[in-house]
């Protein structure tokens, strides 16, 4: 599948990971279990997670530690593959 073809199927999906003031190693496990189970998992950065990063930072850093693929960033919020 391509990529724009993920975004218009991510763009119905609800948000199942909450990123907050714990930060990315809090989820990892729940969001690598999640990945395994669905094509695409929708991931919501909290202001408390954000801190003095942006989005696009804090989804490289969790596609890095779940083995992922980004497929996109909008506002606050991150498809993964």
């Amino acid at each position: 599948m391509s990529d724009q073809e993920l975004r218009k199927e991510a763009h119905d999906l609800d948000v199942t990971v909450w990123v907050g003031k714990k930060g990315i190693d809090s989820v990892v496990d729940e969001l690598g279990d999640q990945l395994d189970d669905r094509k695409l998992v929708k991931v919501k950065f909290l202001r408390a997670a954000r801190g003095g990063t942006t989005t696009d930072e804090l989804a490289d850093e969790l596609v890095d530690a779940v083995d992922a693929e980004l497929i996109e960033t909008r506002g606050n919020t991150a498809v993964l593959h």
